[in-house]
């Protein structure tokens, strides 16, 4: 693995790698990031993830001029200075060096690090078996501007999947203060019932004078969604709650890391059959497929 990063324009040496103490990202928690899988040099939805950063910038007000074209030029050069034949690789934009007390119109400057580290390796029987996820303690607010996007801002996230990981499950499912349901803490979530498959409606789906969703608009969910069809089931994104989840005949996990994650059972509750269903696997074969190029 190389022992250099992408910062700010050019590579640098992983040990001398660093931003100044009054960044943003570290100062105030302003920055995005997208997480991304590269299997045999190529980076799966790339252009999605690109595409999502810049959207994603441009409504925070982080910036206005992402250029995404060498932006993906700049995530190729690093998965292929890498030398990894499957790499996890992390873009991370930051407001770079601002006061946000200052006044003005935004940082004009951010700070762009990234970084490909070896993909982590699942244990199969996770998907074999399915796991088992918790539900959060927090609730996602559709009223908050900053839901939906994937900021910086994730111990909130991180702490529920600690409480997770205690109660031996592998994801923690987020409802809304409505009780509508979310997602994973890091993840999507869908559901299989019938010849249907259902997710949340993720921000930008919803139905004119709506309230927003704070659902992240995941990339691999959307692979899914494209794939539906072919594996016989009908999409739909919609509002669900607990209740779905906890009648569902399937329901699996997505994101980039894990890509299809089998979920059998939710707390003490039993999903389904209590085993991978004939769809989750489906659209695992799917998504472990080799990537276009």
């Amino acid at each position: 693995m190389s022992g250099s990063v992408w910062l700010n324009g050019s590579f640098v040496e992983r040990s001398a790698a660093s931003v100044g103490a009054f960044d943003a990202g570290l100062q105030h928690g302003v920055g995005l990031f997208e997480t991304m899988l590269a299997r045999d040099g190529v980076v799966i939805g790339l252009g999605a993830h690109l595409d999502r950063l810049r959207d994603s910038a441009k409504a925070l007000r982080l910036s206005d001029d992402l250029r995404t074209p060498a932006l993906a030029q700049a995530v190729n050069a690093v998965v292929e200075k890498s030398g990894l034949a499957t790499a996890r690789v992390r873009l991370t934009l930051t407001g770079g060096d601002l006061n946000l007390l200052s006044g003005g119109d935004g940082p004009t400057d951010p700070t762009v690090l990234i970084d490909a580290r070896p993909a982590t390796d699942y244990p199969q029987g996770m998907y074999d078996a399915g796991v088992a996820v918790s539900i959060a303690d927090r609730r996602d607010n559709p009223l908050d501007p900053f839901a939906g996007h994937k900021t910086l801002n994730y111990w909130p996230r991180l702490s529920e999947l600690q409480k997770a990981s205690a109660k031996n499950a592998a994801e923690a499912i987020t409802l809304q203060v409505s009780n509508h349901l979310s997602g994973g803490c890091v993840s999507n979530v869908f559901l299989v019932k019938g010849e249907e498959l259902c997710t949340p409606l993720a921000r930008g789906e919803e139905e004119p004078g709506a309230l927003p969703s704070p659902v992240l608009p995941g990339v691999t969910r959307q692979s899914v969604l494209d794939a539906a069809e072919s594996a016989g089931v009908v999409p739909r994104a919609k509002l669900l709650d607990i209740n779905d989840l906890l009648d569902a005949d399937e329901a699996f996990l997505t994101n980039s890391s894990w890509g299809v994650l089998p979920v059998v059972r939710v707390e003490s509750g039993v999903i389904g059959e209590g085993a991978p269903g004939p769809i989750t696997k489906a659209m695992l074969e799917r998504w472990r497929q080799p990537p276009a190029e």
